[in-house]
């Protein structure tokens, strides 16, 4: 397929850069849609191939003369905007746009469990707003949603969701055996490329990948095999979790949802959170990592 126009909104977060990073090294021509007066992008690379442009994500007609002549939109936009990604997808619609990749980049939004969980709700939602727009177009426009699991390398470098390997100490979800899918930032960008450039194989549908299926105990025992020094362990079930969810919920603390649902829906099988059965990485070209890579990801750190 020769190089697609892309539309990417929210390319300055966690995800974004990346994923802008990998679309640009693959010869595509990005538009990056930010926030009317935001200065976020000012620290974005200048690019041949890059335009930025500001617009009002609430306003599907200021984001139309953008939109115009683009073949795919990637939304990376932050988990607080999450159910506010309709005004973009009409925008697309109107423009002709003929895929939309939602911000989902996490759990089975799939799994009738984790649909539930309060960041997982709004993505369903998208989805079943996109199904609607593709029936309306009749097969002009499609969706792809991405299912990775935990940001591998994001979670172990910049947070203490799986392990604290500098203060040696972990919170071990039911047990810390239960075995879940984990992505690199660069193998989720990867599947992003992918979908841009095999869209009849990506229709309409959910793609999983994964760099590793883990362990919290495989992840820890990685770090103590690097100095031999003991570990402090408390333990959390999903119930225990589930319910700090539910005060989270009552109090309106977003951040709390947003840490404590990816918590459940990657330490709880019956969540979906092992992608093995079902993934695409063959399909993108994504090699699992060895558990020397693993290893050598977990003992840089320390």
């Amino acid at each position: 397929m020769p190089p697609s126009r892309i539309a990417l909104a929210g390319a300055t977060g966690t995800l974004g850069p990346v994923i802008l990073a990998a679309l640009l090294s693959a010869s595509h021509t990005v538009t990056v849609l930010t926030r009317t007066g935001s200065r976020s992008t000012a620290k974005l690379a200048p690019h041949p191939s890059l335009t930025i442009a500001e617009v009002d994500f609430a306003s599907p007609a200021s984001m139309l003369p953008f939109l115009s002549g683009i073949d795919v939109v990637v939304s990376c936009v932050a988990a607080s905007a999450l159910g506010s990604q309709n005004p973009l997808i009409d925008a697309a619609v109107q423009a002709g746009v003929k895929r939309f990749i939602p911000a989902e980049f996490g759990l089975d939004s799939m799994n009738e469990k984790a649909m539930l969980l309060p960041v997982i709700a709004p993505k369903v939602a998208t989805q079943k707003y996109l199904n609607e727009k593709v029936r309306e177009s009749k097969g002009g426009f499609s969706w792809t949603a991405v299912a990775n699991g935990w940001f591998l390398d994001w979670a172990l470098e910049t947070t203490t969701f799986l392990m604290d390997v500098k203060g040696r100490k972990a919170t071990l979800y039911n047990g810390g055996d239960v075995r879940f899918s984990a992505t690199l930032l660069g193998d989720i960008a990867k599947a992003v490329v992918g979908v841009v450039e095999r869209r009849e194989e990506t229709r309409d549908r959910v793609v999983y990948v994964q760099s590793a299926v883990v362990t919290q105990k495989q992840l820890i025992g990685y770090a103590k095999e690097k100095d031999g020094r003991e570990w402090s362990f408390t333990t959390k079930g999903t119930d225990e979790v589930l319910g700090e969810i539910e005060v989270a919920v009552a109090k309106g603390d977003f951040h709390a949802q947003f840490v404590l649902s990816p918590i459940v829906g990657c330490s709880d099988p019956e969540y979906g959170c092992d992608y093995s059965g079902h993934s695409d990485n063959e399909l993108f070209g994504i090699q699992e990592m060895s558990e020397e890579e693993l290893r050598a990801l977990v003992q840089g750190l320390m």
